[in-house]
């Protein structure tokens, strides 16, 4: 081995988003159309008379799913839940999704009659058009490129890099299910494996596994907060786990957070496929990623308004950068927060 490749930096010393700073910190944006580019959950493009907000997500067969025991219908619709999460963490309005698919010979037609099925179901449901898009064959397996394309207009976009000092941090739903429903799947493919004759049981576990293989998004969110006449000052989907999309937050909006662990939703079905696999149900909600929920910050005076509004939790607020970012635990002793979320989603 040369010493030029001695020095070669791995890709994994880096992380998901430490390469993404990396390989973007010289990018520079050349046309008077693109507001904003890396950096938010979606590119921000003025058309003119309102803004148009695009995202882009990849799904790898061996990384993002195992095919043993995700339905291709399941999948589909995932595909299309992940572009348009996106979107509407920029307070848009997703209108259009674009599929690309990279294919092995081992699929049938049938099969992937089976995704399509369920990415049309994803676009009926939340009344997006499958509006274009690619397929090519694949040497690995099979890839999945969507792209959602949404709306917003001008001054109601939501953006990571807003947040203020006081700012109350909120959440959507619960956390940590997602990652416990792959867990017991992962555990019963396992077993499979071992014993072809093996029949796995999954009852009792049905919302957690739902929540892995066919995530919902909580899109009324956005309908109750302008009925509310809140606007978030700043906002991200959680699919990267609650602790590091906070961080992301933060680290944009140049603030501090504290945040409780008595506040954060765990849901029993969690908490009991937590205590299975001998963890702390704080783990996956802090960690676990694709939970396809929204954290947003309001300023404090909204609180009341905001603990009106169903299925929302308040789980702390931000401070000032020097004061750090940190979980603050039933005994009122301080944890530093770090980000251990899902590096590859």
């Amino acid at each position: 081995m040369n010493e030029s490749e001695n020095n070669r930096t791995p890709i994994g010393s880096f992380g998901k988003f430490g390469l993404i700073t990396h390989l973007t910190e010289k990018t520079v944006l050349r046309n008077s159309t693109t507001v904003s580019g890396i950096g938010d959950d979606s590119a921000i493009i003025d058309s003119g008379e309102g803004l148009t907000l695009v995202s882009t997500d990849l799904l790898l067969e061996g990384i993002h799913f195992n095919l043993v025991y995700t339905p291709l219908k399941h999948l589909g619709y995932k595909a299309v839940i992940r572009a348009i999460s996106d979107i509407y963490a920029m307070n848009g309005t997703p209108g259009q999704v674009l599929i690309g698919l990279g294919i092995s010979s081992r699929f049938s037609v049938e099969q992937i009659d089976d995704l399509y099925e369920g990415i049309n179901l994803a676009c009926t449901k939340y009344k997006v058009d499958l509006a274009g898009g690619d397929i090519t064959s694949s040497l690995t397996g099979l890839t999945i490129g969507a792209t959602g394309i949404g709306k917003a207009e001008k001054g109601s976009i939501v953006r990571r890099n807003s947040a203020k000092p006081n700012d109350l941090i909120c959440v959507t739903g619960n956390f940590g299910a997602s990652f416990m429903g792959l867990q017991v799947l992962e555990r019963e493919r396992k077993l499979f494996d071992k014993d072809k004759a093996f029949k796995p049981d999954l009852s009792g576990y049905e919302y957690i596994i739902e929540r892995q293989l066919k995530p919902e998004l909580p899109e009324d969110l956005f309908a109750r907060l302008k009925d509310a006449n809140i606007l978030p000052s700043s906002m991200i989907d959680v699919s990267d786990g609650l602790a590091s999309d906070l961080l992301h937050v933060c680290r944009l909006s140049g603030t501090g957070c504290r945040i409780y662990s008595s506040k954060i939703p765990i849901d029993s079905e969690t908490c009991k496929a937590s205590e299975e696999f001998n963890l702390d149900p704080l783990i996956p909600a802090l960690n676990g990623g694709e939970d396809y929920e929204f954290l947003f910050t309001v300023p404090l005076e909204n609180a009341e308004k905001i603990r009106s509004i169903p299925d929302v939790t308040l789980i702390g607020h931000m401070t000032t950068i020097d004061l750090g970012n940190y979980l603050v635990s039933e005994e009122e002793t301080e944890i530093e927060l770090k980000a251990q979320g899902w590096e590859k989603a």
